[in-house]
């Protein structure tokens, strides 16, 4: 059988019984149908990055399947039926990961293994926003003395300084 993990996003005005209920309605479509859920978690209600069928949150689940195909096409199934959820994803895995997943580790331990504030830069000097370092200023191609050479009154133009 194919190992899956599956991510859906139930609706915000939902109470966390009936998120996990509708697991438990999932994990019978699976068990029925030949599959196992291993590790199910509630990541819990969190914003959404722009608004889905009129829902700024949503609560996050996520499940680790072991399942034929046919089993997770008619859990997709009922899943695209039902109203109380707005969006899934399933990826096929060549294991399922030990250990809570990367949403619910601590931010310690995420920390711990370096992020974006501590990369490494090499021999580059910090700089601070708009240091343009030892470039000079910026040359546009229509001012005086620029790529296209000096600039020429426009022909038909009436009024202006010359």
């Amino acid at each position: 059988m194919a190992l899956y993990e599956h991510v859906f996003l139930a609706r915000q005005d939902l109470s966390q019984q009936q998120v996990d209920a509708l697991v438990e309605q999932y994990k019978g479509v699976i068990s029925a149908n030949g599959g196992s859920v291993g590790r199910v978690e509630n990541w819990g209600l969190k914003s959404l990055t722009y608004r889905v069928n009129k829902n700024r949150k949503a609560y996050y689940t996520l499940m680790d399947l072991t399942c034929p195909p046919a089993a997770l096409n008619e859990m997709e199934r009922q899943m695209g039926l039902s109203e109380d959820v707005l969006r899934f994803l399933t990826i096929k895995v060549e294991a399922h990961e030990e250990g809570p997943s990367a949403m619910m580790q601590k931010r310690e331990e995420r920390s711990e293994r370096g992020g974006f504030g501590d990369r490494d830069r090499g021999d580059r000097p910090a700089r601070s926003f708009g240091d343009r370092g030892d470039r000079g200023p910026r040359s546009f191609g229509d001012r005086e003395g620029g790529d296209r050479g000096p600039r020429r009154p426009r022909e038909g133009f009436e009024g202006g300084a010359e």
